[in-house]
């Protein structure tokens, strides 16, 4: 028999994420932490609080998170710091922002901690695979990754694909790696009068049509191969009008990106429009004769499923977690196949059942990805590791 006493509430777990990726325009690692803590900040079981490894930037990141969630830090210099996570596991995180149960890193890093348990979000394995197509900082991660893995971190990916390839190139046990999927990106709504002002702004003269893609301009995601496949596309009967609209900030894949422009002989109907706000990139979307998503690899990819959303078809490649993402709901070809591309564009530009079928079943494929969803899944994991320190 019982004590006839009846158990009070489970005690909220006390959870800090890092939303450094939040700082400046927010790649898809930012908008992931954005999604991720407005879902966990809702919920009662959770207290949650975020912080950043930035010295300069350390105040901002209080005006970026959702308004539930705590910032409270000591200044975290980050250059002196990752140079010390990578040769030990001092100073302990805890030192900075107070006692916690759960410590999320959510980009590639979680740093040591006395008490905590730790999970490590790895969203694609690009230096391990493409290593020539990174950044000396992005280098570092996998050493980063060991290291947490050494001090007992769990790792938390986006899709099963790139779990899979943690447990395969890591030699992780596959229980502690544990899949949680993202929500999709929420644009604002924009009238179809709006949505045709920002749009013109952008089409020389002439143009009635555009193939649109989003991201930055880095060698992963290889635009010049969508500029030679449009430069193809271009040439054919029918596609006068058609221009390609190439969404995002520069970086380091700039003169790659710039040299297969020059070279194109439809040079003058390919515009780079920079980085655009959500009102525009949402009207750019919802006026799409197709998005384009030629990427070489993907740990998971935002712009497929924001296309969907705005009722776009997509064209995508075969790369890393795309198949996984777009399911049925995307034309798909393989990756670097230049003419395959330009053909998959040309199918869908001009087969009106293939769009319709396409539109529809984005728009139910998008809704399958929700953050609330995502907030549930973490919110397991995060119990499932405070759990496992306590025994």
């Amino acid at each position: 028999m019982g004590s006839g006493t009846t158990p009070g509430p489970a005690r909220r777990l006390r959870v800090a994420l890092d939303a450094t990726p939040m700082l400046g325009h927010p790649t898809g690692v930012g908008v992931f932490c954005q999604g991720a803590l407005q879902a966990l900040s809702e919920r009662d079981d959770l207290d949650v609080s975020a912080y950043a490894v930035s010295w300069l930037r350390r105040d901002v990141v209080a005006a970026h998170v959702p308004a539930k969630v705590r910032v409270q830090q000591r200044p975290m210099p980050a250059r002196p710091l990752h140079a010390a996570w990578k040769r030990g596991s001092t100073p302990k995180v805890e030192w900075f922002f107070g006692k916690v149960d759960v410590v999320h890193g959510t980009n590639f890093v979680v740093p040591p901690t006395k008490h905590a348990g730790t999970v490590v979000t790895v969203h694609d394995l690009t230096p391990l695979h493409f290593p020539e197509l990174c950044t000396p900082a992005t280098l570092a991660y996998p050493d980063l990754i060991r290291r947490a893995l050494r001090r007992g971190a769990w790792v938390h990916t986006v899709s099963d694909f790139v779990a899979s390839e943690v447990v395969d190139a890591f030699e992780v046990d596959p229980s502690r790696v544990v899949t949680v999927a993202h929500g999709v990106p929420e644009l604002p709504s924009v009238s179809l009068g709006e949505a045709g002002r920002l749009v013109e702004r952008y089409l020389p003269d002439g143009a009635a049509r555009y193939i649109l893609a989003v991201g930055t301009a880095e060698p992963r995601k290889d635009l010049p191969g969508l500029v030679r496949a449009f430069d193809q596309l271009a040439s054919r009967s029918g596609h006068d009008d058609l221009v390609l609209l190439l969404a995002g900030q520069p970086g380091w894949g700039d003169d790659a990106l710039t040299a297969a422009i020059d070279h194109a002989q439809a040079a003058k109907r390919i515009i780079r429009t920079g980085w655009v706000d959500d009102v525009t990139l949402s009207a750019l979307l919802s006026q799409a004769a197709v998005l384009a998503y030629p990427s070489l690899y993907e740990g998971f990819g935002f712009p497929p499923l924001q296309a969907m959303v705005a009722g776009a078809p997509v064209v995508a490649t075969r790369a890393g977690a795309i198949p996984e993402v777009v399911g049925d709901a995307a034309v798909l070809t393989a990756v670097g196949d230049t003419d395959g591309l330009a053909g998959a564009l040309d199918q869908v530009l001009t087969d009106a059942e293939l769009r319709a079928r396409l539109i529809a079943a984005g728009t139910a494929r998008a809704a399958t990805f929700s953050w609330d969803r995502c907030g549930e899944g973490l919110a397991h994991l995060y119990r499932r590791i405070a759990g496992d320190r306590r025994d």
